[in-house]
């Protein structure tokens, strides 16, 4: 690994921005959370870990994922067709980061965890 690059808060925020744009999406971080561990999971088995899910939104942000490098997919040209996914080195790097958000958003005062402060700006 390189040296870190001098941030500007500009491009710290862009940085991050890009980060969150990867991550954004009601069902990725669910997907996410179903790979980490060096899993490697079929789709119907994705399918059938993240209730309410439809198959058309699983396979976009499968897709979305692949595109950006987070996630893997392994063809095996067998029949019926066999198709695996797995979090690639640098999705699963992001495990300890989203551990510590986790710890971060446990410590939230109570008016955020509720969302009462949105009710309240409405």
């Amino acid at each position: 690994m390189g040296k870190r690059p001098e941030y500007t808060a500009d491009t710290a925020a862009r940085g991050v921005q890009n980060a969150l744009r990867v991550l954004e999406g009601r069902w990725k971080l669910v997907i996410l959370f179903q790979l980490f561990g060096g899993k490697v999971r079929r789709f119907s088995e994705l399918e059938r870990a993240i209730p309410g899910i439809s198959q058309k939104m699983l396979i976009q942000q499968l897709r979305q994922l692949e595109k950006d490098k987070v996630v893997a997919r392994i063809v095996h040209h067998e029949v019926p067709p066999r198709v695996e996914y797995h979090l690639t080195d640098w999705g699963q790097s992001l495990c300890p980061t989203l551990d510590a958000l986790l710890i971060w958003a446990e410590a939230a005062p109570a008016e955020v965890k509720e969302g009462k402060e949105e009710a309240a700006e409405a």
